[in-house]
């Protein structure tokens, strides 16, 4: 009887033993797992201010464009320049300059423009033109009415503004609009490798003055759609891959349509991508990007900039 109770009191103890180890592993594996989401939200949260400082950072260089180095070179930032490379010691930030300039007017552009330019990302004609005759009903009603129709059948219903578009993000609403079509995707290359596909929202503006697009940050399929042939929007993306155009002579052999400029415009939209630095001297995978949509007034305005909108995401 002795020896059965000295096993039951040893089994008692293993099983006893396995539980603990076993809540053991549990409360570590929980620990761990908040240890790393802190972690992760802890950086998040740093990467997004680096992010903003440096949309402020590059606020300023632009207002101070005018000053210069003694051998003539520009001190901050120089017109035409699309981007701005930030150092700190807590990391890195890239700062893209896309002036409004750079993009069709979603207000002015006819229907033909609208066409070329959602093909060129990718939309088949056929579904092109219905969203091309979806904008122009937008911004003015067709005489039959028939899109008000469509509209007033959504859950929730509503009527079109037949107006000038006042805010971008009303394309969403438009018959036959997409968030993928509006804000990119990504598709495969012939190797099988992810790219990014543009959307439309960096191709049009709400703001644009409706003529030359800006030849530095144009969009591809903004200047396929104006009439550049191919083989130029290559050699346009290259060159200014490597350096931007800084005179107007130095493209002037693409201009043949009259369509390209240098600049031009006070709204540009920033948009900073920054990374931490990691103890190691690496960078972190984690990056966040957040965008500013930004006005530059006249001399003697105050305050000098005016933020039109914000996006932290």
């Amino acid at each position: 009887m002795r020896r059965n109770q000295q096993g039951s009191a040893l089994l008692a103890v293993l099983w006893l033993t396995a539980a603990l180890t076993a809540i053991s592993f549990t409360v570590a594996s929980t620990v761990r797992s908040e240890t790393e989401r802190t972690s992760t939200a802890s950086e998040g949260i740093r990467t997004y201010y680096l992010a903003t400082g440096s949309i402020d950072r590059a606020m300023l260089y632009l207002q101070w464009s005018q000053h210069r180095n003694p051998d003539g070179t520009a001190k901050y930032w120089e017109y035409g320049v699309p981007r701005l490379n930030f150092a700190y010691p807590a990391g890195v930030a890239t700062v893209e300059l896309i002036p409004e300039s750079s993009k069709i007017n979603l207000n002015t552009a006819n229907p033909q423009d609208l066409i070329r330019l959602m093909v060129n990302l990718g939309v088949v004609p056929e579904q092109a033109a219905g969203i091309a005759a979806a904008i122009v009903d937008w911004r003015a009603p067709a005489p039959d009415g028939s899109l008000d129709e469509f509209y007033l059948s959504r859950s929730p219903s509503f009527r079109p503004r037949h107006a000038s578009f006042d805010e971008l993000e009303e394309l969403l609403l438009v018959k036959g609009m997409t968030p993928e079509l509006f804000y990119g995707s990504f598709t495969r290359d012939p190797q099988g490798r992810l790219y990014p596909r543009t959307g439309l929202k960096d191709c049009v503006s709400v703001y644009g003055v409706g003529g030359p697009v800006d030849v530095n940050t144009a969009e591809p399929a903004v200047l396929a759609t104006l009439g550049i042939n191919p083989e130029a929007i290559a050699a346009i993306v290259d060159r200014r891959r490597a350096t931007p155009f800084k005179l107007a002579t130095e493209f002037q052999e693409f201009n043949q349509n009259g369509r390209l400029r240098l600049g031009g415009g006070t709204i540009f939209t920033l948009r900073a991508t920054a990374q931490l630095r990691l103890p190691n001297g690496g960078f972190s995978d984690l990056r966040r990007t957040v965008s500013a949509m930004v006005k530059f007034r006249e001399p003697g305005y105050n305050p000098p900039i005016e933020i039109m909108r914000w996006y932290d995401n």
